[in-house]
């Protein structure tokens, strides 16, 4: 995957490889040390169903999404369902 500036996905909409809208990205987690990211945060859209998505939540309900699960970014960050 190509470099992308975290300033570019700021606001971002967020897609399941399903082609389900899951929400918009609120902001990543990193580890401070090594640099490595952990996960997307993402505010869910108001639509979609609790059940429907199996991604952990943090306290205030926005999906952690593991970076590892991004398989696309382009008008849309598309991670895997």
């Amino acid at each position: 995957m190509a470099d992308i500036l975290a300033e570019n996905l700021s606001g971002k909409a967020v897609m399941g490889s399903d082609g389900t809208e899951l929400g918009m990205l609120y902001n990543i987690t990193m580890d401070l040390k090594s640099g490595a990211l952990h996960d997307l945060l993402v505010q869910p859209n108001e639509e979609i169903a609790a059940a429907r998505v199996s991604f952990d939540r943090d306290e205030s309900g926005r999906f952690r999404i593991p970076v590892n699960r991004v398989q696309a970014v382009k008008d849309y960050i598309v991670v895997q369902r």
